[in-house]
């Protein structure tokens, strides 16, 4: 009897261990930006800039394109847009907590956009940006999505 209550004893331990730990897997899987959606005006995406009083770093996803923009205010209250999409072989990118990282063959590029891990052998493609009103305007005039 003591052996079938051990063995119940653990199989239970065992189980809530591997539901803790599937837990902590999921919640891994969260965004590490929150996603800002818009329409392109004029040949810009318009974002306000009081999305970035929580958050350095927004996820763009302009209506129709099939890439994000991750857009970074940086330390010096400039602003750097970067079209998510992997040199090497045109994959989305998702962004991590030190860059961006393509899970098709394993790129990895940092915070600017530059090359940390190949195969991708070029940097990822900048957007000017510009402020007015309260709103950063991400030049994108001659990009076709």
């Amino acid at each position: 009897m003591q052996r079938r209550k051990f063995l119940s004893s653990s199989c239970k331990i065992c189980l809530l261990g591997a539901a803790g730990y599937s837990w902590l897997q999921l919640e891994s899987c969260s965004p590490v930006a929150p996603v800002y959606k818009t329409a392109v005006t004029n040949g810009f995406l318009n974002i306000p800039l009081n999305l970035f009083d929580k958050t350095a770093l927004q996820i763009v996803r302009p209506n129709g394109w099939y890439y994000d923009v991750a857009v970074q205010k940086n330390p010096d209250n400039s602003y750097t847009a970067l079209l998510l999409q992997c040199t090497h072989q045109d994959n989305q990118l998702t962004p991590t907590n030190n860059g961006y990282h393509c899970s098709l063959h394993g790129s990895d590029f940092d915070k600017q956009g530059n090359v940390r891990k190949g195969p991708a052998e070029q940097p990822l493609q900048h957007f000017n940006t510009t402020i007015s009103n309260n709103t950063l305007n991400i030049h994108i005039n001659n990009f076709k999505p």
